[in-house]
């Protein structure tokens, strides 16, 4: 069931991200009366699962779910048409409109991508609003597991005040800051410091498999007393939190472990925080520092109620969205610019991190939850409009290319150029997708 609904959302997403794009190559070469001869969601290689020739158009489905195309007459496109290319041009072909129409066109996908991306941020800050922690109330730290960010220098309790001298403002913000970061301001126990993070800081955390090494610190609630416990019929209940063993507080987990490994093999009173107040039960400690009970880390709502985080909620009206969706949107094409300049800089060798459809449908829930269906299509618009843009011939961005250098230059690129070009540029993106999906096996059998 878990399958069935992740990749029902993918395919959902990425139906719905690839019709959009195409159709916004789609209307302004049919508003500029060029001739569309398809109009494909996923590819027909050989064969379609549907179609049907609506017009001059032949719209349809096909049975490989990479992508999609539109196919406009008298252009160049990844079906190599050199033959239909050689005859005279037509007026309803693409190569005979003027170059202010074809760049339209061409950066109609692009277009597309960046609005939905827009309105669909704009729709969530509308529908749900804002949940957000100020960096200001995380008053004892963060919680910091990671053998990478220990050996880079950051630890459990510190306090991240700024990223390559930029302030942090709320807690969200983090972990994508140190990631691409250089230079973290810290507060330890009331004493600011300055660490610099290794250059391959990220292509560590990949290797070490450690995406969450930032985290809030938890308190330890109980959530099971197993029946072979060693503290089996102590008094325990689920929903218990251990604020202290014996004089030594431990208000978070990590407290806890510390303390454990302090009283190890040993019998103490623990104060236990239950329906907000404290009782005191012996509990024993096995030699291998274990209490033999089940935590786990609370929600958002138990954490504000157990007086731990104060979270502020920020509910938007109509017209007060527009605003906050478009920086939402401003803000994530950014993110994504900066992990790009990342992976294409060898000395963070962040390409390792580069994953292909595989990695596309793990970051969807295995419950369905509209919130985050809708945040992950907005983002993955974004992706796909920056990666059309890229100046690669085969994609959007290579056909701008060519055309500024036409409006530069005033006149077109040889068409036999122009050939070679394509050709190359579908070689490297072919290369690239077998490199990110190659990476997703690779990382599956590891």
């Amino acid at each position: 069931m878990e399958f069935i609904i992740k990749i029902t959302q993918f395919l959902l997403s990425l139906s719905l991200l690839i019709i959009l794009h195409e159709l916004g190559h789609f209307i302004p070469a049919k508003l500029f009366k060029t001739k569309v001869e398809k109009f494909y969601l996923f590819f027909d290689i050989k064969y379609s699962l549907f179609k049907k020739k609506i017009g001059s158009t032949i719209y349809g489905i096909g049975w490989l779910p990479l992508g999609g195309y539109v196919k406009i007459a008298g252009m160049f496109d990844e079906s190599m048409d050199t033959k239909a290319m050689k005859e005279e041009p037509k007026p309803w072909e693409f190569r005979s409109k003027p170059v202010w129409q074809r760049l339209i066109i061409m950066l109609g996908g692009v277009t597309v991508n960046f609005i939905l991306a827009i309105l669909i941020y704009v729709g969530m800050s509308y529908t749900y609003g804002d949940i957000f922690l100020p960096n200001e109330n995380i008053k004892d730290g963060l919680q910091i597991e990671s053998v990478v960010a220990n050996k880079a220098g950051l630890k459990t309790g510190d306090k991240i005040i700024a990223v390559d001298g930029e302030k942090i403002n709320t807690f969200s913000e983090i972990t994508e800051k140190v990631l691409f970061g250089k230079e973290i301001l810290i507060n330890r126990n009331g004493v600011q410091s300055i660490i610099n993070l290794p250059q391959d800081f990220l292509s560590q955390l990949i290797d070490a498999k450690e995406r969450e090494f930032i985290n809030l610190r938890q308190p330890f609630v109980v959530v099971n007393i197993p029946d072979t416990s060693i503290n089996s019929g102590r008094n325990l209940k689920k929903g218990d939190i251990i604020v202290g063993l014996n004089d030594f507080k431990t208000r978070y987990a990590d407290q806890v472990k510390l303390g454990l490994e302090k009283f190890k093999g040993q019998k103490v009173e623990a104060t236990i925080r239950r329906d907000n107040s404290n009782l005191t039960i012996s509990l024993n400690i096995s030699n291998d520092a274990k209490l033999g009970l089940v935590y786990a880390p609370s929600t958002l709502e138990k954490l504000k109620a157990l007086g731990y985080y104060n979270y502020d909620v920020k509910e938007y009206g109509f017209f007060e969205s527009f605003p906050v969706g478009f920086e939402k949107a401003k803000d994530r094409l950014i993110s994504y610019w900066n992990q790009l300049k990342a992976i294409f800089t060898p000395s963070t060798r962040a390409y390792k991190g580069v994953g292909g459809f595989k990695a596309i449908y793990d970051i969807f829930p295995s419950m369905w939850n509209w919130h985050v269906f809708w945040r992950i299509t907005a983002f993955l618009s974004i992706m796909l409009g920056v990666l059309n843009l890229l100046p690669i011939p085969g994609l959007d961005g290579g056909h701008v290319m060519f055309l500024l250098y036409e409006i530069v230059s005033g006149k077109k690129p040889i068409e036999k150029f122009i050939e070679y070009a394509q050709i190359t540029g579908f070689i490297l993106i072919i290369a690239l997708v077998l490199f990110a999906n190659g990476n997703d096996i690779y990382k599956l059998f590891k």
